[in-house]
C-alpha cells in the first residue's frame, strides 16, 4: 500500500479558499507519476464521496459540485497532489480524503477536515 498523508485543512468562511496537499512521502517519484490520485469528501453523517481526481496524464474530473470552483495538480517531483478549493460553502464541509490504488489494492490517507461557517 502507499502512505497518504494529507495536510491542509481548517476552519473557512464561505467564500473562502483553502488548498490541501497530499503526499506519499515513500513512494518513489517514478511510481508515484503513474499513479491516479484521487481526492474524497466525507460529510456527517454521509457516504464519502469523490471530489476530484487526476490521472498519471494529468487527466482531471471533478463532481458536479466542486466544478469551476476547485482545480487538482499534480507535483510528481514532490509526490504531492494538491486540491485547491475557492468559493467555499457549508456543503464542501467534511472530511478530505486522499485515495490511490496500487496493485489493486486500495489506499487512504488519514483525512483533513474542512470546516465552511458563517
Amino acid at each position: 500500500q502507499v502512505q497518504l498523508v494529507e495536510s491542509g485543512g481548517g476552519l473557512v468562511q464561505p467564500g473562502g479558499s483553502l488548498r490541501l496537499s497530499c503526499r506519499a512521502p515513500r513512494s518513489i517519484t517514478s511510481v508515484f507519476s503513474a499513479l491516479t490520485m484521487t481526492w474524497y469528501r466525507q460529510a456527517p453523517g454521509k457516504e464519502r464521496e469523490l471530489v476530484a481526481q487526476i490521472t498519471s496524464d494529468r487527466t482531471t474530473q471533478f463532481a458536479d459540485s466542486a466544478k469551476g470552483r476547485f482545480t487538482i495538480s499534480r507535483d510528481n517531483s514532490r509526490k504531492t497532489v494538491t486540491l485547491q478549493m475557492k468559493s467555499l460553502v457549508p456543503a464542501d464541509t467534511g472530511t478530505y480524503y486522499c485515495h490511490t490504488k496500487q496493485y489493486g489494492l486500495d489506499s487512504w490517507g488519514g483525512g483533513t477536515q474542512v470546516t465552511v461557517f458563517s
